[in-house]
């Protein structure tokens, strides 16, 4: 078995090893949803139809599942031969719908008998030891119309017709009578008509009389003209136009003319919705609000919401909203779960974006000061973060802070207090809040002051004690982040107490140096110097602090410290270096772009804050949008990066954020818009189609992936078989699908390549997979005479004649026309010939160029002749000497000769009219009369008439008649007139129903109406009933009766509405009813669904 999918044309390539077996291929077709049976043809090669060789060899079957709606379509090829190798295709049609699978059969260990579709087995020359007679094709279809039904079992045993119910059915549709042709219709409505909503639509009938009246009906009500209905009239020709249609416009139409009628039905579809804005892609933080945006093209479009592949549905967490052409998809409070890719469709388009939700950031609004206390006072330590949901624990030296009646801990709103009643010298030290989830510390110090008092005055040398175990991260060097706070403590002993000198610069003659600050203060003197302000210098006892508020990247340098006293001097130096948030990162730029992807490259930042870069953070979004899409969130150490899961052909924009210890820089410039695009896919099918001397034709087909970059053209390459080097031979991309390239080495075997080229780049080649000879290959001439001309060509005069006739060969053959067995007069016809056909072409045909045309197609010593027949016709001349030859009765004969001029054509038939010499008007009497001949009857007494005659063939009636040399007078008689007594005619009947009701199946949702007529005096009482029950003063029915006709309106059925209808007419005389089905079926999502087709061999 093998399983096909009609939509993708796949083709199955079988081998049958053994010959003389049978094979049998099944089709089945899903018509769930046909509202008619299809129709399946099976065919061999392009245009050979299988269905017309039925026989022993070939027999067919087809069955019908009512449970699952299955056709099945089986062809069985009987004791498989040669012949039978080839390509097959089924086709299966429904309406305008069509669908097809191919696959190809190949057959090895071939007989001797290779079936009557080998074709090039009965070219072969084989030897025979006596002389067969060539077998007949015999047409069964033919014997059995023409037999019997008693002797149908007996020939379909004896031609192998297995399926005699198929049989029957297929001679019955053979057998059909054409439906009778409207007498007032030359031309009726189609059996429906579409239109897209909002466009107009044109309705057409053709009358046979061009003076008719005409009434349109809609839904079996009379249509009346107005600016939405137009009414026209062109001869016999009469339109309805319908000018921008709506739903209410889905109706059943139809053209009145006296008795007859004229049905067709309107579906208006709706243009499919599509969207005019895309969305944007959307990064937040956890608690945001986010707003999905999309703008389509109708208002009152319809959309759906999906992600991940899975449909968002009202509730508590998404809302949709809509106004307008605009609709949005609302999340209130985004969280993590809700990070992935949201999808918006509608019937014609869907657009996408990605949803980037980031853990907030805690922000602290107030830090905790460093404290000096002494004993038995209370110690308060206050911080303020942005989020009072936030819990956190206390720390001292790295250990948690626990409760007691001393130590308390509260948090009230975003505020967080340590409060330390009491204080003693075991609670000096670093204090830490940490908050819970977040990886974030705030710190302060604090400092027990203990005052001692020396008793016994003593001098001792000034000694300067650096502490290196705290704020030095190195020896004598300290780190402050730019705009902190610094604060550095320098214990300092010594009696008397010394006077502390801090200095910045290089030079002790600081005093004269721009560059270079320094500040006095004593330790006990009340004279304090530069104790306020951004940099100033605190002094407790034994204590110097030095305090910069806000630290900035002036402030680093060298500070030098002196202490003197009588007793001596010491100095110290700290190297206090300020470290920041490093500079943007410098010319990013994209190098490289994807189908999907983009590397982009950038610089380091000039400034790296004083502490090495650890990475970066990249961010994109779409140009034109505001909307910043983080890339990555684990640090990037690289300065190449390729940005992913982007849309083709939509530009972008990125920037990229530079991170040290410190933080993360300001982002950097933009970089220029870039679009993500991809080289097409390599072209397919690549084969030669034409080789000469020198030249070389190529053709192929387009790439299967093509992309936003579309194709610019094509560029092909050659080379000779064995080498490496490969020469272009065009120097700009060619658009079409095909190429000749020239100048090759004649003899050589050259290998081709081709290439598509785009904005992106050039594709992948296409290699021919064989080496091509440049050699001109010799092909007998060949002559392609179409079908039509095989037989006599005929062409009324003044008509233009176009005649192409393809032929084959090569080189390029020597083409000869002749007319009558003489050279053509190209003064009279217009020849014109290409390397593949020829085309005779007369502008205005006249009878002297009706002929026999020979066409010759000569290569060096081999020949092909084919003979046409061009015939010119026109209208006939009048006949010859119109005679009466007798009048006897109400009768007269009348005979004439043929006219000279035939119109050089046979002559069809004669049309013959009377004249009554008193009023001399023309009155029609016999047309199509084949005779020179006839007899006119029903001639009125005491009249004289004169008779004319038109020739007819087949351009129509001569322009002139022949009128009658002498008359026929019908003499009066003696006759009297019997007057019959009058009887009024009793004109009562009962009901009777002269058009019964039809069997219909209609969509839902759409209007629909039932109709039937009925006869009868007095006037019947109508009765419509559903299910046999009667349907009442529903307003979703209007009931109609206009002049016997009675129609049933249903204003948008559903499903339930379904059944059976019965109309009943009943008057004194008795009473009729008619019912029919009514089948309501749901909208098909795909109209032109046709099921996969299944091959089984046996």
């Amino acid at each position: 078995s093998y399983l096909l999918n009609c939509n993708s044309a796949m083709f199955i390539h079988i081998i049958l090893f053994v010959t003389g077996k049978n094979v049998t291929f099944v089709a089945k077709v899903d018509s769930s949803q046909m509202l008619r049976k299809p129709t399946m043809k099976w065919l061999k090669g392009k245009w050979m139809d299988l269905g017309s060789k039925a026989g022993k060899h070939l027999q067919f079957k087809e069955s019908y599942d009512r449970n699952t709606k299955i056709y099945t379509y089986e062809l069985t090829i009987v004791k498989v031969v040669d012949g039978d190798a080839g390509g097959y295709r089924c086709e299966v049609t429904s309406k305008d719908k069509c669908d097809s699978c191919t696959f190809d059969i190949s057959v090895e260990d071939a007989g001797e008998d290779a079936g009557e579709l080998d074709f090039s087995g009965l070219l072969k020359k084989r030897e025979r030891k006596q002389k067969e007679e060539p077998e007949t094709d015999v047409d069964v279809w033919e014997i059995l119309k023409n037999a019997k039904p008693c002797d149908y079992e007996k020939i379909a045993f004896q031609y192998g017709i297995t399926d005699l119910r198929g049989l029957l059915k297929r001679l019955k549709k053979m057998k059909k009578v054409e439906p009778k042709k409207s007498d007032a219709f030359l031309k009726k409505l189609g059996p429906a008509y579409s239109v897209e909503k909002g466009k107009k639509i044109q309705l057409n009938v053709e009358l046979s009389d061009p003076n008719a009246q005409v009434r349109w009906l809609r839904n079996g009500q009379e249509i009346k003209p107005s600016a939405k209905y137009i009414f026209e009239s062109v001869g016999g020709i009469r339109k309805l136009t319908i000018n921008k249609c709506t739903l209410a416009d889905d109706a059943a139409y139809e053209c009145v003319v006296g008795e007859e009628k004229s049905f067709t039905e309107v579906y208006v579809q709706e243009p499919p919705v599509t969207i005019t804005k895309m969305l944007d892609d959307i990064h937040v933080v956890v608690g945001e609000k986010v707003e999905f945006e999309v703008e389509v093209s109708d208002e009152g479009a319809n959309v759906k919401w999906m992600k991940d592949g899975v449909e968002l549905s009202r509730d508590g967490k998404y809302r949709f909203k809509k106004d307008g052409t605009k609709h949005w998809l609302i999340i209130n409070e985004a969280t993590t779960e809700d990070i992935g890719t949201y999808y918006v469709y509608t019937s014609g388009g869907e657009s996408k974006a990605e949803l980037e939700v980031e853990e907030k950031e805690l922000e602290v609004l107030q830090s905790i000061a460093d404290l000096t206390l002494k004993a038995a006072e209370q110690a308060v330590f206050k911080c303020e973060v942005s989020d009072e949901k936030v819990t956190g624990k206390w720390f001292k030296d790295g250990v948690e802070v626990t409760p007691s009646n001393r130590i308390k801990m509260t948090h009230i709103g975003r505020t967080h207090k340590l409060v330390i009643d009491d204080v003693k010298p075991e609670d000096a030290g670093d204090y830490t809040f940490v908050p819970d989830g977040y990886a974030l510390s705030i710190s302060a110090k604090l400092n027990f002051l203990e005052i001692k008092i020396d008793y016994v005055p003593r001098q001792e040398p000034p000694k300067i004690h650096l502490d290196t175990t705290g704020s030095f991260v190195n020896k004598n060097t300290i780190i402050v982040v730019a705009g902190n706070k610094l604060r550095f403590d320098v214990d300092i002993t010594g009696e008397p107490p010394p006077t502390v000198c801090w200095k910045k610069g290089d030079t002790v003659r600081a005093y004269q140096h721009k560059t270079s600050m320094e500040i006095h203060a004593g330790l006990f003197s009340r004279k304090i110097f530069s104790t306020e302000g951004r940099v100033r210098v605190e002094t407790r006892k034994n204590l110097s602090c030095f305090v910069i508020e806000g630290a900035e990247r002036s402030d680093e340098g060298l500070y030098h410290i002196t202490v003197t006293n009588p007793a001596g001097e010491d100095k110290a130096d700290v190297m206090v270096k300020i470290v920041d948030v490093p500079d943007p990162p410098e010319n990013v730029k994209c190098t490289a772009v994807g189908e999907d992807s983009a590397s982009v490259q950038w610089d380091p930042p000039k400034f790296d804050g004083g502490v090495p870069v650890k990475g970066y953070l990249m961010e994109r979004k779409k140009k034109g949008s505001s909307r910043w899409t983080r890339l990555n969130f684990d640090i990037y150490e690289s300065t190449t990066y390729e940005a992913k899961k982007m849309i083709e052909g939509v530009l972008y924009e990125m920037r990229v954020f530079a991170v040290n210890g410190i933080g993360i820089s300001q982002p950097s410039a933009s970089s220029k818009p870039f679009m993500p695009i991809a080289p097409t896919s390599e072209p397919t099918r690549l084969t030669v189609e034409d080789v000469t001397d020198g030249t070389c034709a190529l053709k192929w087909l387009p790439p299967e992936r093509i992309g936003a970059g579309g194709i610019d053209g094509y560029i092909i390459e050659y080379c000779v078989e064995g080498a490496t080097e490969w020469v272009q031979a065009n120097e700009t991309p060619v658009e079409k699908n095909s190429y000749r390239v020239r100048g090759l080495p004649v003899g050589e075997k050259m290998l081709f390549r081709v290439t598509a080229v785009n904005i992106a780049g050039r594709s992948p080649p296409a290699v021919m997979a064989q080496a091509v000879t440049i050699r001109e290959i010799v092909e007998r001439p060949k002559i392609r005479l179409p079908r039509q001309l095989r037989t006599k060509y005929i062409k009324r005069v003044g008509e233009k004649v176009n005649l192409v006739i393809p032929f084959q060969g090569k080189p390029r053959p020597v083409v000869t026309w002749l007319k009558d067995g003489a050279p053509l007069d190209t003064k009279l016809v217009n020849i014109r010939t290409s390397d593949v056909d020829t085309i005779l072409f007369i502008r205005q045909a006249a009878r002297e160029h009706s002929g026999q045309y020979t066409l010759s197609v000569q290569i060096e010593n081999m020949e092909d002749k084919v003979t046409l027949e061009i015939q010119i016709v026109d209208k006939p001349g009048p006949p010859i000497a119109v005679t009466v030859t007798d009048v006897w009765g109400f009768n007269a004969a009348l005979e004439w000769k043929p006219p000279k001029d035939n119109g050089n054509c046979e002559i069809t038939g004669y049309t013959i009219q009377k004249a009554d010499l008193k009023t001399k008007e023309w009155f029609m009497v016999l047309e199509h009369n084949r005779r020179p001949s006839c007899t006119v009857s029903d001639l009125v007494m005491g009249n004289e008439y004169t008779f004319r005659v038109f020739s007819e063939n087949i351009c129509g009636m001569s322009d002139d008649a022949c009128i009658s040399k002498n008359t026929a007078a019908i003499t009066k008689t003696g006759l009297k007139q019997k007057q019959q007594p009058y009887k009024e005619k009793d004109m009562c009947s009962s009901p009777k129903f002269i058009t019964p009701l039809v069997d219909r199946s209609v969509i839902a949702g759409y209007s629909a109406a039932i109709s039937c007529a009925v006869r009868g005096h007095p006037k019947p009482k109508i009765i419509w009933m559903k299910n046999k029950m009667i349907i009442g003063e529903n307003p979703k029915y209007l009931m109609q009766n206009n002049q016997g006709v009675l129609t049933l309106n249903i204003r948008k059925p559903s499903l339930f509405d379904g059944g059976k209808y019965t109309c009943r007419a009943i008057n004194d005389l008795g009473q009729d009813e008619v019912e029919c089905k009514l089948e309501v079926r749901g909208m098909a999502k795909n109209l032109h669904h046709l099921q996969c087709v299944t091959l089984t061999m046996t």
